[in-house]
């Protein structure tokens, strides 16, 4: 059987606003001005601590942006899921691909703790063979070392061999991250950064993930 992993943000769950709140609320206990939300966005992709770094601009100190990345993890917990939702069609696909017993994973930039909550609050968490976070690694995505990993242990589990691994994502960041590790790509335009397809191909995109699943799951 086949190894998929998933990306969280702007893959499995739109989660924008929520981070948009807690970026501003950061940068006004700062005593800093709200910024964009398309601003935000646009941050999203490479972990918190480079987050925050970007939101709090070139001009903040190393103590400030220690500062603001604590505030900011504190109100992110209390707000991960004020307005999150998974995608249309995200849990009817994972349930589907797990029923059939493709092994899945989730491989994200954002903290290990958070990210559990959140896949427990939409009820996907048990569908999950593996879940690692930007704190679970040495290095974030795009190194390959969570993609390995998983799959070390997947092969362990069961015997998956790397030409059966997927990285599914919304950003040049999962690309990348699969190039690295030598395993394909699917890309999903929905999420937030698409245009950053241009940049590095994925081997697959896709506009809903159904598309992914029902292409996979027919081969």
């Amino acid at each position: 059987m086949a190894l998929l992993i998933f990306d969280l943000d702007g893959t499995l769950i739109d989660s924008r606003l929520d981070l948009a709140h807690a970026v501003n609320a950061t940068r006004k206990h700062l005593n800093r001005d709200d910024i964009s939300h398309e601003l935000i966005y646009s941050y999203v992709g490479n972990g918190a601590p480079v987050l925050i770094q970007r939101a709090m601009g070139p001009g903040a100190s190393e103590a400030e942006v220690e500062t603001a990345l604590e505030f900011f993890l504190d109100y992110y917990r209390e707000h991960a899921v004020d307005y999150t939702v998974l995608y249309p069609g995200v849990f009817e696909s994972l349930t589907q691909l797990h029923a059939a017993g493709v092994t899945l994973a989730l491989l994200t930039n954002k903290p290990v703790g958070i990210t559990n909550f959140i896949l427990r609050h939409f009820g996907i968490s048990d569908m999950m063979f593996r879940v690692y976070g930007g704190n679970s690694f040495p290095e974030k995505k795009p190194d390959p070392v969570g993609i390995r990993t998983i799959q070390a242990e997947a092969a362990a589990a069961g015997g998956i061999a790397d030409t059966e691994t997927w990285m599914v994502g919304d950003s040049i960041v999962d690309i990348q991250t699969a190039r690295n590790a030598g395993v394909r790509s699917c890309g999903v335009t929905y999420g937030f950064q698409p245009e950053t397809f241009a940049l590095l191909p994925p081997d697959v995109v896709v506009d809903r993930l159904e598309e992914f699943a029902d292409r996979f799951l027919s081969r």
